[in-house]
């Protein structure tokens, strides 16, 4: 592998690191430091063995239980609050976030896909939206991991990967139950109970469930945005001795709230482009001159028409087997089996008219095993070989609902004949597919202690990946639902003919890496690496067979260096990164604004560097402070998309700068009681959402700050908190697309000012 290194990586280890060992050996130490001062160690299991965050020489944010309450985080897209360099995008809702981590993202919101940043709950690979369901509840811990994955994980992954760890079962009767409400009529309950039989058997039931009014009004139908959901997990532990242990654990949950809204910001001649005025003008008495410019409407307000509630469910199961064979040596296995629906009903054009309207709907099954051994019996040496093999099985439907109360022959009937008479107007054009992928890999990581400091770490995986896309067929169908033309394939005989397509890619990736740990604990770390994404099928192909593509896989080298210290005789902990990436075929969905034509396609070359830092504080015993600051430069080298050359400009959901910053204060501990202050703010620099760089689908710079306050009994069985997250009220968008042919701006928006209280109870 060949890697480019930018000016900053190459002087990071002889530059900043010295100076920085040298400030941690005279930095004074305070007067009457306490043990109790110093910073908690995280334990975080990244390289899939237990080890304190500060020894493992990759760029992680772990968030633990604690953190997780008091950032009082209840969805994916949360987690962007607390981990420099990540954003999350949200077209498909933000409960199903696109990921975008160091500038690699997918900018394809198609529900067949599956994104470059990898997410596993309990070592088990979830890749699908739909799979996703309802899953922040009872969770020890969140990891963050930034940079190539796939040496020591099952599923290959370009950008990094979000581990979600659960609470397992112990031995012990313990559980806990909080109950909350909001505005928005917010109401909400979580809970565990966890109890054992024997000393070889012990069971944790967990669930959660919310509901919540829109928070998006609507002056035409039910307000929008809105939560509805309920999830509950079972998990059952069995260690009849210190050599094995089996986790079995089975989840399923069920939401169906009003969908997300969109906010259309109509263009010079209104939501419809001047299309119904056309039509009016032609037809005057079957057509009224509706074009739509949200009069009278603020930017959390629409009018939406199309309101069904949107529905995903998902069940899970997964075993997660240990055998200890030999000393320092373990063989681990983790089977899993996911089934998912989600229906996502969306009011495209966000208005009383029927310009566009698109109802999504996934289908899924994924089985997986990864099966690894792990030796670290030698100080000296310590290894993992593994396999793993997966298959997906997806059904997939689109329909775009185009101007389906237009009148377009001016008969004083809408049905299939105007769809014939005016196409794409007053038609429905509907895809739908089966798709099936399979992944095999073998993967290997080492590491090898050359010196008592110094430590040699490298990694190879080979990957099969294999994808079958069959009965793919798109329709243009009346307002009456009939069928009138077969426009994928494209047959003028056969109105049901359907077609396909597949993709084989093999991939050699790995990494090398050197780290030296200082007597005083100080580690450094330099590796470089290399991440494969296979390929996809463009899911939003619907009038033209040209559009039904291939995307190439991707391939991403980076280069990283970074360095783990403590200062003040560990009361301060700082980890900084500072990365090279050299980015090839970054797969997109590219949208013409005109005819809403989509293809998926490939950025030949792109790069990115940057860097995070991030700290934890105690400068007093009742007073810990953390944040993070990510820096982000990315640069298109080649590529062009819709005949424009986009030379030079930045990739997508990739602001130069992010900055995040969270207090917790212990400001009364007394005899009757403690209480407790959060606040925390994330600061994001100017993005944008297309590789185009246009100002009209870009957000500006904003900042958002959420708090708690929290009181605890003396005993600490009982908790009353109040909460708030977007303090300030911030507008700001999570998604911005140009359908100009439409006459609007399709914009997502983030949640406004949120807040509530919660009561806990522990036993």
């Amino acid at each position: 592998m060949k890697f480019k290194s930018g000016p900053l990586a190459a002087g990071f280890l002889v530059t900043l690191a010295p100076a920085l060992v040298q400030a941690q050996a005279v930095a004074p130490k305070p007067p009457n430091a306490a043990v109790a001062e110093t910073v908690t160690e995280v334990v975080v299991t990244a390289q899939k063995r237990s080890e304190k965050l500060s020894d493992v020489p990759i760029s992680i944010t772990a968030l633990g239980a604690a953190q997780l309450t008091a950032r009082h985080v209840s969805s994916l897209s949360d987690l962007t609050s607390a981990a420099p360099n990540l954003h999350a995008i949200g077209t498909v809702g933000d409960d199903t976030p696109i990921f975008a981590l160091r500038g690699v993202s997918m900018s394809d919101y198609s529900l067949n896909q599956s994104g470059p940043i990898a997410t596993y709950y309990d070592e088990a690979y979830v890749g699908n939206f739909a799979e996703f369901g309802v899953s922040l509840f009872d969770i020890e811990r969140i990891e963050v991991l930034r940079g190539p994955q796939g040496t020591l994980y099952g599923r290959n992954s370009t950008g990094g990967a979000v581990n979600l760890i659960a609470n397992k079962p112990t031995f012990e009767n313990s559980g806990d139950l909080t109950v909350g409400y909001g505005n928005y009529g917010r109401k909400e309950a979580s809970g565990a109970f966890n109890t054992f039989f024997g000393d070889q058997v012990a069971v944790r039931a967990a669930f959660s469930a919310a509901q919540a009014d829109g928070w998006f009004k609507n002056t035409n139908g039910p307000d929008l945005n809105a939560t509805r959901n309920i999830g509950g997990r079972l998990s059952v532990l069995y260690q009849p001795n210190d050599n094995f242990d089996a986790i079995l654990r089975v989840s399923a949950s069920y939401a169906n709230p009003r969908n997300y809204g969109i906010l259309a910001d109509p263009g010079a001649s209104g939501i419809g482009a001047g299309v119904y005025t056309a039509f009016h003008e032609l037809f005057p008495a079957s057509n009224p001159n509706v074009d739509d410019f949200r009069t009278g409407l603020n930017n959390r307000t629409l009018s939406a028409d199309y309101t069904p509630r949107r529905k995903n469910r998902a069940e899970a199961a997964s075993l997660n087997m240990n055998w200890k064979l030999a000393e320092g040596l373990t063989v681990t296995s983790v089977t899993s089996g996911n089934k998912a629906v989600l229906f996502v009903p969306e009011d495209t054009d966000g208005s009383p008219l029927k310009a566009l309207e698109i109802p999504y709907y996934d289908r899924v099954r994924q089985v997986a095993q990864d099966l690894r051994v792990s030796y670290d019996r030698s100080a000296r040496v310590k290894l993992t070989a593994g396999a793993y093999a997966s298959r997906e099985f997806v059904y997939n439907s689109t329909n775009f609902k185009i101007y389906q109360n237009i009148d377009a022959n001016g008969d004083s009937v809408i049905n299939s004949q105007d769809c014939i008479d005016a196409f794409p107007v007053a038609c429905q054009i509907k895809n739908s597919f089966n798709q099936k992928k399979t992944s095999l890999a073998f993967y290997s990581d080492g590491q090898y202690r050359l010196t008592s400091a110094l430590t040699l770490r490298a990694g190879l995986r080979y990957t099969d990946d294999r994808g079958v896309l069959n009965a793919f067929k798109s329709q243009a169908i009346g307002a009456d639902e009939v069928v009138v033309m077969n426009l994928i394939p494209g047959s003028t005989t056969d109105l049901d003919a359907t077609t396909g397509a597949r993709f084989h890619n093999t991939d050699l990736s790995g990494k090398l890496g050197l780290d030296y740990k200082t007597d005083g604990g100080t580690l450094l770390y330099a590796v470089a690496s290399r991440g494969y994404r296979g390929s996809g099928f463009n899911a939003q192909a619907f009038f033209d067979p040209s559009e039904l593509t291939v995307a190439k896989p991707e391939a991403l080298k980076a280069m990283e260096t970074g360095l783990k210290t403590q200062f003040f005789e560990r009361r301060l902990q700082l980890s900084t990164a500072i990365f090279y990436y050299s980015y090839k075929n970054q797969q997109f969905i590219n949208v013409d604004p005109i005819t809403t034509a989509q293809q998926l396609q490939n950025l030949p070359k792109s790069q990115v560097y940057g860097a995070e830092i991030e700290f934890v504080g105690k400068p007093f015993r009742t007073l810990t402070l953390s944040g993070g600051l990510g820096l982000l430069s990315s640069k298109i080298i080649e590529g062009s998309v819709g005949g424009v050359d986009v030379h030079g400009h930045q990739l997508a959901n990739a602001p130069k700068v992010s900055l995040s910053l969270a207090g917790d204060w212990q400001a009364i501990d007394q005899p009757w009681g403690q209480v407790t202050l959060h606040l925390d703010g994330v600061v994001n620099s100017k993005q944008y959402f297309d590789v185009l760089n246009n100002n009209a689908q870009a957000q500006s710079s904003y900042a958002l700050l959420n708090g708690r306050v929290a009181y605890r009994t003396p005993s600490q069985a009982l908790e009353i908190a109040v909460w708030a997250k977007n303090i300030a009220d911030e507008f700001y968008y999570t998604s911005r697309i140009s359908v100009a042919g439409f006459g609007f701006n399709y914009q997502h928006l983030g949640e406004p000012r949120t807040f509530g209280v919660t009561g806990t109870y522990r036993y």
